[in-house]
């Protein structure tokens, strides 16, 4: 069980890293009702042009997505954190062939041309 404490203390300790700095301003915080401005759609105090609901080119949407590519990436990549005398053959071959895998991706999003701009 010991082996399996510093994943249970990060498993503690990480919500409560990324839960309390949204729980402190709370307290802080004026009324918004004494600030009617702050109630406007925009700050800059000019009014908004056009429909929210107005369809987006399909160039912007390749955009969010390659950026979420990168999120599993560092996921699987936790394997590598452990010490290198720990990770036993398999597992350094699965990290090769998980780093094939995003090397190909990679090469082939490049090649189509996905991140180019007119």
């Amino acid at each position: 069980m010991s082996e399996f404490a510093p994943i249970c203390i990060y498993l503690v300790i990480s919500p409560l890293v990324s839960l309390i700095p949204l729980g402190v301003p709370f307290p802080f915080a004026s009324n918004s009702s004494t600030y009617p401005e702050k109630l406007l759609a925009y700050e800059c105090r000019s009014d908004p042009s056009g429909d929210a609901r107005s369809r987006f080119d399909i160039r912007f949407y390749p955009v969010p997505i390659l950026f979420i590519i990168p999120d599993p990436e560092v996921t699987f990549s936790f394997p590598w954190a452990v010490p290198p005398n720990k990770i036993d053959l398999f597992g350094s071959w699965s990290m090769m062939a998980f780093l094939l895998i995003l090397t190909i991706g990679s090469l082939y999003e490049w090649k189509r041309g996905a991140s180019d701009r007119e």
